[in-house]
């Protein structure tokens, strides 16, 4: 395999272009030989990752420290855990062997529709796969967070192009990833990392080049979008971009527990000092609701940390400096250090008027109370809002009448519904799902995180009227790998 340094030029750590082409050549070259592997072998190549990344605890976590200003314990041990859990888990998705939908309808002249030819229908592996990491979680969905796991165990080359936010981590990661594979036996050309602006878009337009997957920023995933998608042969792009996840709060919870929902508002939009892609960013309140002393307090109880870089506070900032100027909010607690825990408040009536300025996305440890009058002026605001990953009621049971009309609204916003939880804890499990309608995402059918997130980097192939013996192995006869499968219409 490659190095994972790649010949970094003396100026910078950016990949070299010349040396940028011969890395997707060798995963062009490595992604018909993973094509080729058991889900067995990629199985056991995620495992020997996740081993030895545990093994580098001690090196890993104290480096990611040192470049995002994110505290080691529990922040950073605690994700280096879930990125290893996670290469583990996809090892059982390959030991199920569901994730393939192998399906085998043998010829039927009797068919309905007219003699039915023998037909198989499988997954195959996408090709090489270029995956944009992270910079708000330098392991989980950094070089080998969830993208590279569920590329990996599709059988798909990657090219790791690292975040700025931690480089260093991230060749150190990069090499411990590389070095594993080939310890597992893993083909040459099988991972990489590169660096640099340059080189990511340059790799996007490559031809060779057969999907990409990326979490960040609105605007750069856009950009990073619209190239993909204007290639002259498109390619998927699953961009995971902003989302301000809406609470709604009712008011038979607010009367049962109010300071709980206070408390529990509080530590999820400021945890991690608000740079969660789920942080509940807009409260919806019923006027009148009398939480406004408890929130203030609650707010200024928060102890202010560093964001994880200069370009994220800069934005953050801006993005504070925008609402708190804006004639119809009322600042609860807004210190004037901007980078603090803020938290500000607007009729109803005044955010849906406001459009961009007072809705989208504020990216760290601040939140907007939107108070509504009545059930229809909560829906009207819900209809308005964007699309985005999470949407979360508060709700006592003897108000599920008053929530069931609000549910179409709810599902239309987003992937991932919440009853009476908090929507930045994102477990890594079979039915999770985090996507949803544009700008959440750009594949909104999609996931990146659980075990359904392998389906991105997979393409279906129906094989018509082949001899058993040039069938893949998963469409046999005598299905040799022992895969779930239909079988003419019937779970086999």
């Amino acid at each position: 395999m490659n190095s994972t340094t790649h010949n970094l030029r003396e100026d910078s750590m950016d990949t070299d272009l010349d040396e940028l082409v011969r890395i997707i050549a060798a995963a062009t070259d490595a992604a018909g030989r993973l094509a080729d592997t058991t889900p067995t072998e990629r199985a056991q190549w995620l495992t020997h990752i996740a081993d030895a990344l545990d093994a580098a605890a001690d090196e890993l976590v104290p480096l990611a420290a040192a470049e995002t200003h994110l505290p080691e314990t529990p922040r950073l041990r605690g994700e280096l855990t879930r990125t290893t859990f996670q290469l583990r888990l996809f090892a059982d998705v390959l030991a199920d062997g569901e994730f393939l939908a192998a399906t085998v309808d043998h010829a039927d002249p009797s068919w309905p529709m007219g003699p039915r030819p023998d037909i198989r229908r499988s997954l195959v592996p996408i090709g090489p796969t270029l995956v944009f990491a992270a910079s708000n979680f330098p392991f989980a969905f950094s070089v080998a967070g969830g993208d590279t796991a569920s590329a990996l165990a599709a059988g798909c080359p990657v090219v790791l192009k690292a975040h700025p936010g931690h480089p260093r981590l991230s060749d150190r990661t990069g090499t411990i990833v590389r070095e594993a594979l080939t310890a597992a036996g893993a083909p040459d050309g099988t991972f990489a990392v590169i660096h640099g602006v340059e080189a990511g878009t340059t790799a996007l337009r490559h031809p060779d080049i057969a999907a990409a997957s990326f979490t960040g920023s609105l605007a750069g995933g856009r950009a990073l979008f619209d190239i993909a998608s204007s290639r002259p042969r498109p390619i998927p792009f699953y961009g995971e971009l902003g989302s301000v996840n809406p609470v709604v709060v009712l008011p038979g919870a607010i009367r049962a527990r109010g300071q709980q929902i206070v408390e529990g508002f509080v530590g999820s939009f400021t945890l991690g000092a608000g740079q969660f892609c789920t942080k509940p960013g807009v409260l919806l309140l019923p006027s009148e609701h009398g939480l406004t002393d408890a929130l203030t307090t609650a707010v200024a109880a928060v102890p202010h940390r560093p964001l994880l870089n200069e370009h994220i506070a800069n934005g953050f900032r801006s993005r504070v400096t925008t609402l708190r100027e804006n004639s119809a909010v009322t600042a609860l607690s807004a210190p004037d250090e901007l980078l603090a825990p803020t938290l500000l408040s607007v009729r109803a009536t005044d955010f849906r008027s406001g459009g961009a300025a007072l809705q989208a996305e504020c990216f760290g440890p601040a939140a907007l109370v939107v108070e509504y009058a009545n059930p229809v002026e909560l829906e009207q605001v819900l209809h308005q809002l964007e699309p985005g990953l999470t949407a979360t009621i508060v709700a006592e049971n003897s108000e599920i009448d008053d929530v069931r009309p609000l549910l179409p609204a709810l599902a239309a916003l987003a992937g991932r519904l919440l009853w009476n939880d908090w929507p930045t804890g994102v477990t890594v499990s079979w039915a999770q799902q985090h996507g949803g309608p544009y700008p959440a995402t750009t594949a909104p059918t999609t996931t990146s995180v659980g075990t359904a997130a392998i389906t991105r980097f997979l393409r279906p192939i129906a094989w018509q009227g082949f001899p058993d013996q040039l069938l893949p192995p998963a469409l046999r006869e005598a299905n040799p790998w022992r895969l779930p499968r239909r079988v003419d219409g019937k779970r086999d």
